[in-house]
């Protein structure tokens, strides 16, 4: 893994195998956030891009196989690794049909472990990371043209869609009127309308409405830009 494809949330409740890993983990130079129970799983898990996300099936609170269930409905595309004591054949097949993408018995091998996560990983960077846009705690599928902030679906027609997905690609920078027109409607020149407006308010209100911070703002003057803040 490269860049920033090398962040991980680690989910386990027992507060020393958690303390081993992060230690163990960040010295071998992955970023790590950590989760001790299913509900800030849920909550971590929707709002960053994770190369891989590594959970134990017994959590006190929401079981884990429940946790991947619904992190993958809410369009959380990274790489499961299950780290469990269950180890039966049984358990491991119950955990990969659960969404589980590989699975660890504990007690196990570091050296085993940053193997699978590095083979995770990989696929993490060739298949999840071109679907998937991600700005904040927004996210945006490609593949099925939905997006969803803070795990949350938003509502948006297909030429609203398009407007939203332009300005994601274009994170942090600022698009104009005139760039939005020929990227999103197709048009080479300005049909003297405020359809643009008109369309970004719509998305705005969807995207922004009821939320911690906005991800769009006005350019006076120039057009519209989509940042995350920090």
């Amino acid at each position: 893994m490269t860049g920033g494809h090398r962040r991980i949330l680690v989910v386990e409740d027992d507060q020393e195998t958690a303390g081993q890993l992060v230690e163990e983990l960040t010295a071998s130079g992955y970023e790590v956030d950590l989760a001790a129970n299913g509900r800030e799983a849920l909550s971590r898990g929707s709002e960053r891009d994770y190369a891989v996300i590594t959970i134990d099936r017994m959590l006190p609170d929401v079981d884990g196989l429940a946790v991947m269930r619904e992190l993958r409905d809410d369009g959380v595309a990274a790489p499961f690794l299950i780290i469990s004591a269950l180890g039966e054949v049984d358990d491991r097949v119950r955990g990969l049909r659960a969404g589980g993408d590989d699975y660890l018995v504990k007690p196990f091998s570091f050296v085993e472990l940053l193997a699978r996560l590095e083979a995770l990983g990989r696929r993490s960077e060739t298949i999840a990371k071109e679907t998937i846009l991600r700005v904040g705690d927004l996210a945006i599928d490609l593949i099925l043209r939905s997006a969803s902030r803070h795990g949350k679906k938003i509502p948006l027609l297909p030429r609203e869609f398009q407007l939203l997905e332009y300005l994601v690609r274009n994170e942090g920078r600022v698009v104009s009127r005139a760039m939005l027109l020929q990227h999103v409607w197709d048009l080479h020149f300005d049909p003297s309308t405020n359809i643009i407006d008109v369309y970004v308010g719509r998305v705005r209100r969807k995207v922004d409405d009821s939320q911690a911070y906005p991800l769009i703002h006005t350019i006076r003057g120039v057009g519209y830009c989509l940042r995350a803040p920090g």
